[in-house]
């Protein structure tokens, strides 16, 4: 494949201007290699018109729930990965709070085998505690010779400090990253909404934001006396971005992620949008969501990810307290961060495929997130030009308040080992 006249930003190699890429044997090659595997020819390859629009690495989001094995009538594996390829993305890190929890060997090749027949590239995460209890370790070199790129008990934090301790001690050898959801319970009335007036309109008391500072001032500080990877997961406060500002000052293993939904809405959403912008953390107030622009644009959060989090309508139909918490997002995040933060000027594109590709590529040592000559041709291709109009989704649930929304922008290829695995209108795979 040729792509003519096309865009390419690529932070990797301080990559912004218009040219061609060339596609050969899965790989992104040189036009001098291209043309000696063709013969001088590129007769019976497809040549791609660029122009007007957009190549950068292919999407790599961290933190999406799948649902599978366990839930299946939420999520799967092959559903998601529907939902991955038309937001653009080619390759995914799957959370481990399935049914059963991915705490075993066994589990987790059978995760990644079902995985590996899908269009881009699934890994996987095992849990940080048996069962995501909080109370055993789990055994960590057996998990990520078995196949895991990382720990987390995402949804669950781990409340014993010393256990949490030697969990970052074990996995700080292993040089792999451990992911944390940060909410103490004991600051939750009701979880899902900001306490304060959005709360208060639903007759809750919610969750404070304290719950999230708490916990991250703590992991923070137990971090600093290990080596561990420590990556802080969907932050939501002002006060959380400022620790992790902090401590990035002394400590260059910490990294921090934000969602395009807490770097969008705000808690007034829940009035609006009731289950359907439940979520843990809660959204929270403009001035949380400023600051999370400000870490954005200076490198405090370094990885945006969706914690897309699929429900069925049934669960999200439920009156709020009894609902779950969590909305999908894979299909909505880039154009959200292009309405949000380009056209907003809080960042460039530079910054956004550093964002979306190249920082969660390499916290999680993935071959991905760069147009290098020779790397694997994962490209997203986008055309600012275009609208999206989101009326329906890919995956299994459609538990987003999003749904119905106009969006600037439009995803116009994803591309993965140099195939085409999705343009609008067009079904690749089912």
């Amino acid at each position: 494949m040729v792509i003519r006249n096309i865009r390419i930003i690529d932070p990797a190699n301080n990559r912004n201007e218009i040219s061609d890429l060339f596609i050969r044997d899965k790989k992104i090659v040189s036009e001098n290699d291209y043309n000696l595997a063709s013969s001088g020819t590129v007769s019976g390859d497809t040549e791609m018109d660029g122009t007007g629009l957009i190549a950068g690495p292919g999407l790599v989001d961290v933190h999406v729930h799948f649902r599978d094995p366990g839930q299946t009538h939420k999520e799967t594996i092959h559903t998601g990965a529907m939902a991955a390829v038309a937001g653009g993305f080619t390759s995914v890190v799957m959370m481990a709070n399935t049914v059963p929890p991915i705490d075993d060997a066994a589990i987790v090749r059978s995760v990644i085998d079902k995985a590996s027949k899908e269009p881009l590239h699934i890994y996987t995460c095992a849990t940080l505690t048996k069962q995501m209890a909080g109370k055993e370790c789990c055994d960590y070199r057996s998990l990520l010779d078995a196949g895991a790129v990382g720990f987390t008990d995402d949804g669950k934090p781990v409340m014993d400090e010393q256990l949490l301790g030697r969990i970052f001690d074990d996995i700080s050898l292993l040089k792999v990253p451990v992911s944390l959801h940060e909410e103490d319970p004991r600051y939750i009335t009701e979880n899902g909404v900001n306490s304060g007036e959005a709360a208060n309109a639903l007759g809750l008391s919610g969750s404070d934001r304290q719950a999230e500072i708490s916990m991250i001032e703590r992991d923070l500080d137990i971090a600093s006396k290990s080596g561990v990877i420590l990556n802080i997961q969907h932050i939501s406060t002002a006060e959380g971005v400022e620790a992790v500002r902090q401590a990035k000052k002394t400590n260059p293993n910490i990294h921090a992620e934000a969602t395009p939904h807490h770097f969008t809405l705000t808690d007034s959403a829940v009035i609006k949008h009731g289950t359907n912008a439940k979520m843990n953390p809660p959204l929270r107030k403009a001035d949380d969501r400023e600051a999370i622009w400000e870490g954005l644009a200076d490198g405090t959060i370094d990885i945006i990810a969706t914690d897309h989090a699929p429900h069925s309508l049934e669960e999200k139909s439920r009156d709020f307290v009894s609902a779950p918490s969590g909305i999908i997002g894979l299909e909505t995040s880039f154009l959200l961060a292009y309405q949000t933060l380009i056209q907003k000027e809080i960042i460039d594109y530079d910054r956004l495929f550093r964002l979306m590709s190249l920082n969660p590529a390499r916290l999680y040592g993935l071959d991905a997130g760069t147009l290098s000559e020779g790397s694997v041709a994962d490209i997203t291709i986008f055309s600012p030009e275009e609208e999206t109009v989101y009326e329906s989704s890919r995956s299994r649930s459609s538990n987003s308040p999003f749904l119905g929304c106009r969006f600037s922008g439009k995803i116009r290829y994803t591309i993965v080992n140099g195939d085409v695995v999705y343009a609008p209108g067009l079904q690749y795979f089912s």
